[in-house]
């Protein structure tokens, strides 16, 4: 069925006949190695006063001798705050998916948190198949709820996850933060729909960026509410820092791309659908493709709506959004609630497995745009792991975009740690998108389009747009390699040696290979 896209629904107090509790009393429910499963995408959405009061549980637990760890499903990231302190307070034994919070990224590394990083268009399916067991506990947040007898229709604010998806599974009940904060001007933005079983799947009908195939609401059985919690908190997106000269010149140098794309006729100049991925470098190129006056207005079909894309919808370079999650700024979030009926009809909010849904990314011809921590000379990209081993960010839904796009950009500034890192090295120290899917590179110093390039080719193109410093060791890594011979040479004994380098010394640039060469 089509979603509501008309008027703004008025706030009722129909939920008041649920089960009114505080965030505290919702997580006395909560025991030892329960599966907690948490509505919303990244920090949108995500609940926040019964995370935190989980959080403050463990460490009275701990404080009396006695375990208490959770293991925690999310849709993707949560808020800081609360990452921060399901960390602090050792409360979380298993997570999945994906992190950004420093916090419990710390806690992965040092092995004092379980942690496995599946892509997010996967993760409600494999819920489904028991992968991860049964959810004890299901947590939304929402605008709106209303009691319809035996169901409840719950409008969640600025993002979906794996919500639908955690209605049905969550065994012993579902909690509900009612959040104040974001009013009802949120509810009739969405569009819930949930991919059915292995086995029993129908096409996922959408064939333009703003179809709606679902319901502008989650359901949920009214007996399976255990308690609503008041609150009023804002969602806690990532701070997008002020582009610097380095990431407006790769800005540029995409737009650049995409417009030579459409004039080769790759891309669709009358169809233009692009994914961008999360950070300040993805809110730069979305910037540099609004200024380029020889791109036509496009549409976003993604997984995150940053500030950036916000302003482009309201000059009318963005056409319309289909996103995952609204991850604006409070300020720029409540402007659009003030604003609201001007964009009604051209935003809608989907759950992950829809937003990153791979058939559907592929039938709209999406461009995806997404960051690389490193790439290495044949075009296999890292986009998680700090030196194979230390998890930076999850993978997300970059995989998800990569190998189903028409075409698939990563960009990368050319070095880090004020030179002492070349984010082009010989061989990746762990690979999340292969040299099959990824189509072009991206750095201050240019673009490397890949297609079509068979190995030593790749190389050449990879260097051209390294770090001037770092281009000499590429190049000699290049040439002991093909020494060795086979159809993509590498120096096994040394296709790591930058990273080692790095490692011992703190910076890549080796002064000699030879050391390597076994």
């Amino acid at each position: 069925m089509a979603a509501f896209k008309g008027a703004i629904f008025k706030y009722n107090h129909l939920y008041m006949e649920l089960p009114m509790i505080t965030a505290q009393e919702a997580a006395a429910y909560i025991q030892h190695q329960d599966i907690v499963a948490l509505g919303g995408f990244a920090p949108s959405g995500t609940p926040k006063a019964i995370v935190l009061a989980i959080a403050d549980k463990a460490r009275k637990e701990h404080e009396q001798d006695r375990p208490f760890r959770i293991n925690l499903l999310t849709g993707a990231s949560i808020a800081d705050s609360s990452d921060g302190a399901l960390a602090e307070a050792e409360a979380v034994d298993r997570r999945f998916p994906f992190c950004a919070s420093r916090a419990i990224r710390s806690a992965y590394n040092k092995g004092k948190v379980k942690f496995a990083d599946p892509n997010l268009s996967q993760l409600a399916s494999l819920m489904r198949q028991g992968v991860y067991g049964v959810p004890d506990w299901g947590i939304l947040e929402a605008a709106v709820i209303e009691k319809h007898g035996d169901v409840c229709h719950v409008y969640p604010t600025t993002g979906v996850g794996v919500a639908p998806t955690i209605c049905r599974l969550a065994d012993k009940g579902i909690f509900i933060e009612l959040n104040e904060w974001h009013g009802n001007a949120v509810c009739g933005l969405h569009d819930i729909y949930e991919i059915e079983n292995i086995g029993s799947r129908t096409t996922v009908g959408i064939t333009s960026p703003m179809q709606c195939i679902g319901r502008p609401y989650l359901e949920v059985e009214t007996s399976r509410i255990k308690g609503v919690v008041e609150c009023c908190m804002p969602d806690e997106p990532s701070a997008i820092n002020n582009p610097g000269e380095t990431t407006e010149l790769m800005g540029a140098h995409v737009a650049e791309f995409i417009q030579w794309n459409m004039d080769k006729g790759i891309l669709d100049k009358n169809h233009l659908v692009f994914q961008s991925g999360v950070g300040s470098v993805a809110n730069a190129v979305m910037g540099a493709m609004g200024r380029n006056a020889s791109i036509p207005d496009f549409s976003l079909y993604t997984e995150v709506f940053q500030d950036e894309p916000l302003r482009l919808l309201r000059e009318g370079r963005v056409k319309c959004v289909s996103t995952g999650a609204l991850t604006l700024s409070p300020e720029d979030l409540q402007a659009l609630y003030r604003e609201i009926d001007h964009y009604r009809n051209r935003i809608v909010v989907r759950p992950s497995e829809i937003s990153n849904c791979p058939e559907v990314i592929a039938r709209l011809g999406i461009c995806a745009m997404n960051t690389a921590l490193e790439v290495d000379i044949y075009g296999h990209a890292n986009s998680t792991k700090v030196c194979g081993s230390m998890m930076m960010n999850g993978v997300g839904g970059s995989l998800d975009y990569t190998t189903s796009a028409a075409l698939s950009i990563f960009t990368c500034t050319s070095t880090a740690k004020d030179g002492k890192i070349s984010s082009i090295v010989p061989f990746c120290s762990h690979v999340d998108h292969t040299e099959h899917h990824v189509d072009a590179i991206v750095t201050e110093y240019g673009v490397a389009d890949l297609r079509g390039l068979v190995p030593e080719e790749r190389t050449q193109a990879l260097i051209a747009i390294a770090h001037p410093d770092y281009r000499p060791l590429l190049e000699e890594y290049c040439r002991l390699s093909r020494q060795k011979g086979g159809q993509t040479p590498h120096v096994l004994s040394a296709a790591f040696a930058m990273h080692d380098t790095l490692m011992r010394k703190g910076d890549m640039r080796l002064t000699d290979w030879n050391e390597y060469i076994l």
